[in-house]
């Protein structure tokens, strides 16, 4: 158990399950874009620690960029989303990942995604390390996922409350 800020957490997913994951969804990006050069987009500040796990094991030519979303405050989504740094490479025509840490309603990842059709990408693929399958309610389910968790508030491994817990590197879950 850990406590950030004013709440308790317990562990959920240990370190090795974590670095596992990783590793095969590499293989999986792997495969799918061998002999393609997509941008990789890492969306901040929660995928970090994922994106930078996964990309030391991407053999694949890409290019890297980052955007920063915000959709949450505390324990809830704004229930829209704010840009905070956008999108500053070239996109059209383009093969596009998006790494995530957690896709729960979609919402962050409904406008990112139109946002990218906008810009006339040739493909867009969403790799997310956790996913809320009961909470999503978007139009872009990922499409690389490495555990589908409840709907409960999550923190470590780059995701965090209130600023606070980034640095763990296993995943918790806030104690009831």
């Amino acid at each position: 158990m850990v406590q950030i800020h004013d709440k308790h957490f317990d562990i959920y997913l240990q370190s090795e399950d974590i670095q596992s994951k990783v590793k095969e969804l590499a293989v999986k990006l792997n495969e799918a874009y061998e002999g393609k050069s997509p941008l990789i987009i890492v969306v901040l500040n929660g995928s970090f620690m994922f994106a930078s796990d996964l990309v030391k094991q991407i053999n694949f030519d890409h290019e890297l960029s980052f955007v920063k979303l915000s959709s949450y405050n505390d324990f809830s989504s704004l229930g829209n989303v704010l840009e905070l740094i956008g999108l500053n490479a070239d996109v059209e025509n383009r093969d596009v990942v998006i790494i995530e840490d957690i896709v729960d309603t979609g919402l962050t990842m409904n406008t990112m995604v139109e946002k990218l059709i906008t810009k006339k990408v040739n493909t867009v693929s969403i790799c997310s390390l956790l996913f809320k399958e009961a909470a999503f309610k978007g139009n872009h389910k990922p499409n690389y996922i490495g555990f589908t968790i409840p709907d409960f508030f999550v923190v470590g491994y780059g995701m965090d409350y209130n600023q606070k817990g980034r640095n763990l590197q296993e995943i918790y879950k806030l104690k009831n």
